[in-house]
């Protein structure tokens, strides 16, 4: 398959509030070949990733995405793989690259499994897409009595196992963070697996993490999440010394194999969350589920954003019976929600990929067609970037 044709969509809410939800804007990836059409998601800033899709060579290590994509053959999964190292390659001096060639190589898998007739997990090698406990994945409320309440709700719906994270945590006193836990807790009841996420609140401060490990550890919190900025190996290193049931979990700002790996082998954590729309796409992904079973360390998905980007999240540990925790976005904007015609839905309170080709989730264009934000982008009075036609 020769690479014909792409496009970039950047989707918005009308309104983009300043809260820890990544959901509320996209940019989606549209690549067409022979007739057939894949799709994928960028987890970035939109309009900084059409930047990096078109901007012109700088020199030899800092070319765009565009130019080392467009005219290469597809024909099997290696072709990816090789393809994202000469994309890499050729973007090496610019830090957005892995992202927007995330959204690009998902494009790519949904494409080659469209064309093969194949679901993608097994296009990876897998032969069964295992069922994932999913745990809803959401915010802090406003208050303790607020997150009490998320966390009945979530107990209702079915949900086992509940995350909180970001808005005032590790913001306050230590005293007004302990009473969320214990809310959310309390919400949950004794059975339910709680978690917890810090957003990476205390950058690289050790002291104001370990002032609230007494109160996750009583009230059995599995993990803490992201403490600390992801490079800060030190700290998580520093902390999990501190550790006794609670354990620590990040990598989702992890943008190549490399800085996933060395958070595994110099941070302690016990789980570590991938997102295949910032790491360069699913085999970088894949790479990290693989690299962490020899590590016995926990692999999650980490998704806090549409369901195409969840399906996609869930490929590269399908059939992993050691990491069967997922993160399953329960908040999300509208624009998200709406975004795939037949969202994952929970059976018998399990989340599991279908067997259709690809990625198997269908885009709704109306839902593109609602959020598109036009752009142009200029450079020397020539317009190097327009919105494209969605047809």
């Amino acid at each position: 398959m020769l690479i014909e044709d792409v496009r970039l969509f950047y989707l918005a809410m009308p309104e983009i509030q300043d809260i820890g939800d990544g959901s509320q804007d996209a940019l989606l990836i549209r690549i067409e070949s022979e007739g057939i059409v894949g799709w994928g998601e960028c987890e970035a800033s939109p309009l900084v990733s059409i930047a990096n899709w078109i901007c012109p060579m700088s020199h030899s290590a800092c070319k765009s995405v565009r130019d080392a994509v467009f005219g290469q053959r597809i024909e099997t999964p290696e072709d990816i793989v090789k393809l994202g190292h000469a994309v890499r390659s050729a973007g090496l001096d610019i830090a957005q690259t892995d992202h927007t060639w995330s959204g690009v190589e998902i494009a790519l898998w949904d494409l080659l499994g469209k064309r093969l007739d194949e679901p993608v997990y097994r296009l990876l090698g897998f032969k069964e897409a295992l069922p994932k406990t999913p745990y809803a994945s959401q915010l802090f409320g406003d208050t303790p009595d607020s997150t009490l309440e998320k966390a009945r709700q979530c107990r209702q719906q079915g949900f086992s196992a509940v995350k909180f994270g970001w808005a005032s945590y590790g913001r306050g006193t230590v005293a007004e963070d302990n009473a969320h836990v214990e809310a959310a807790r309390a919400g949950l009841g004794e059975e339910a697996t709680l978690l917890i996420d810090a957003g990476t609140v205390w950058n690289e401060d050790i002291d104001a993490a370990r002032q609230r490990l007494a109160t996750l550890e009583a009230h059995r919190v599995l993990w803490l999440e992201e403490p600390f900025v992801g490079e800060a190996l030190h700290a998580y290193g520093a902390l999990a010394k501190s550790l006794h049931k609670v354990q620590l979990a990040g990598g989702e700002g992890a943008s190549n194999f490399h800085a996933a790996r060395n958070l595994i082998d110099h941070g302690g954590i016990g789980f570590v969350q991938i997102d295949t729309g910032r790491i360069g796409g699913i085999a970088p992904a894949k790479a990290v589920a693989d690299y962490a079973a020899q590590r016995n360390v926990v692999y999650v998905n980490h998704t806090f954003t549409t369901h195409l980007a969840l399906a996609a999240s869930i490929v590269p540990y399908a059939d992993d019976a050691q990491s069967v925790i997922c993160e399953f976005p329960v908040e999300a904007s509208r624009l998200a929600l709406d975004l795939v015609e037949q969202p994952l839905s929970l059976v018998e309170g399990k989340v599991q990929l279908n067997d259709r080709p690809g990625l198997g989730v269908d885009i709704n264009q109306a839902t593109i067609e609602k959020y598109l934000v036009p752009v142009e982008i200029k450079v020397r009075g020539k317009t190097a970037y327009s919105t494209p036609d969605l047809a």
